[in-house]
C-alpha cells in the first residue's frame, strides 16, 4: 500500500521503488525496505522485488505487501543466456540484474522510480528530486571499462566529473525510455541486445547501468541534476548489528550501509589463486586506493588517470581509500601488475 515517508513529503514526486533480490538477500532486504520507508522524503507508491521464483522470496513479498516480479518474465532472455564469465568470476547474474533495473519503466507505474541494491540500508534522510533537479549520489572512482562501454554504446564519452556508480538511483521513466530508444536507434536492435552485443566479455567489470544512465542524463542538461557524496559504508557483520545505537554512530558521518557478499561472483577455478594474490601484497595495498577483487583496474576521477592495484576487499575502498594518481601508487601498481600476471597465468582465465 502507498505510504508517505518523510516531513513535506507531499510536495514531493511519488516514487516507487524497484529491488533486484535472490535468496542470499532475503536476510537484508526488510531492512532495506524499511530504511527506504523511513529515511526517503518522497511520498512511496509501490515496493517492486524482481526475483527468481522461489518460495521463501514469494512468501516474504506477501506477507510484507510488496509486488513480487518474477525475473524471468521482464525481459525476453534470463540469466541462463548471458553467458559472461572466466575461468574465475562469474558476472552473469550481476549482469542480468542491471539489465531488470533498466527494465524499471515497464514495471512501475509512476513517473519516477528508485533503485536500491537489497543489502544497502539508508541511515540518513534522502531526497531525490525537488526543485525540477534530480539528486544522484557519487563516487570519486570508477572502472575504465564502464566508461570504454559507455563510448561504445552512447557514440559519446561520460562527461559527469565524478562516477555515478553507487548504490542506489532515482530513475525518470521517461528519459530511461528515450535513452533506450537512443541506443536502439544507434545499434539497429533492441537496448539489451545492443548491451549484450557491446560488452567486453574479457572484462570482469563491463557495464554500469548507473554509470550509463546517469551520463545520459547529466550529459543533456548537467544543470538538471545535483551531484552528492555517496559516504557509503561496508559493513562485514551482519544486519543484526546495526543497532538503534549503531545507526545513529554511523550516521553521524554516513548516509547508507551496505553489508556486501561478493562471493558469488568467485568462481572456484580461482580460489587459490586469489588467496595466492592476498598473501603476496602488502597490507598497505589493500587500503591505498582503486582497491577492487581481483586486481581489476580503477580510474581515478580526479584526472581520470587508470590504476591497476590487486586486492579482495573492494567494499573497504568504497569507505576507506581514496583513488589516487599513478604517480601515488607507483609502488602498488608494480607489485599487483606482478601478482595479477602470476595468476592469470596460474588460473588460465584469458
Amino acid at each position: 500500500m502507498p505510504q508517505t515517508a518523510g516531513l513535506g513529503a507531499q510536495s514531493l514526486p511519488r516514487i516507487d521503488v524497484l529491488v533486484p533480490a535472490i535468496e542470499k538477500d532475503l536476510h537484508t532486504l526488510p531492512r532495506a525496505i524499511r530504511s527506504v520507508r523511513s529515511q526517503v522524503r518522497h511520498p512511496i507508491g509501490e515496493i517492486i522485488i524482481v526475483a527468481p521464483r522461489k518460495d521463501s522470496i514469494v512468501s516474504l513479498c506477501r506477507s510484507n505487501g510488496w509486488r513480487f516480479v518474477d525475473e524471468n518474465t521482464v525481459l525476453p532472455l534470463g540469466k541462463k543466456d548471458i553467458h559472461y564469465r572466466s575461468a574465475r568470476w562469474e558476472r552473469s547474474g550481476w549482469l542480468f540484474q542491471q539489465l531488470l533495473k533498466l527494465s524499471g519503466d515497464k514495471l512501475c507505474s509512476a513517473d519516477y522510480f528508485l533503485v536500491i541494491d537489497a543489502d544497502t540500508v539508508l541511515i540518513r534522510p534522502h531526497t531525490f528530486r525537488t526543485g525540477g533537479r534530480t539528486t544522484f549520489y557519487t563516487r570519486s572512482w570508477t572502472q575504465p571499462e564502464y566508461l570504454r562501454m559507455h563510448t561504445r554504446l552512447m557514440g559519446r564519452k561520460a562527461s559527469a566529473p565524478r562516477s555515478l556508480v553507487t548504490h542506489y538511483m532515482l530513475f525518470e521513466k521517461k528519459k530511461l525510455r528515450e535513452m533506450k530508444s537512443d541506443i536502439e536507434v544507434r545499434h539497429g536492435m533492441s537496448w539489451h541486445r545492443a548491451i549484450l552485443t557491446k560488452l567486453d566479455r574479457k572484462q570482469q567489470f563491463g557495464f554500469s547501468e548507473y554509470e550509463t544512465y546517469g551520463n545520459f542524463v547529466y550529459s543533456r542538461d548537467p544543470g538538471s541534476v545535483r551531484l552528492l557524496t555517496a559516504q557509503n559504508r561496508a559493513l562485514h557483520t551482519g544486519v543484526s548489528s546495526l543497532t538503534p545505537e549503531r545507526t545513529k554512530e554511523l550516521a553521524a558521518k554516513y548516509r547508507s550501509v551496505s553489508f556486501h557478499q561478493r562471493r558469488g561472483y568467485v568462481r572456484k577455478a580461482g580460489t587459490a589463486a586469489q588467496s595466492n594474490l592476498k598473501s603476496k601484497l602488502p597490507f598497505g595495498t589493500f587500503f591505498g586506493a582503486g582497491v577492487t577483487p581481483e586486481g581489476a583496474p580503477l580510474i581515478s576521477s580526479h584526472g581520470r588517470s587508470a590504476i591497476w592495484l590487486s586486492a579482495v576487499f573492494q567494499s573497504r575502498l568504497e569507505t576507506r581509500g581514496k583513488a589516487v594518481s599513478v604517480n601515488q601508487a607507483h609502488q602498488p601498481v608494480k607489485a599487483a601488475t606482478t601478482v595479477q600476471r602470476n595468476m592469470n597465468s596460474r588460473s588460465g582465465s584469458r
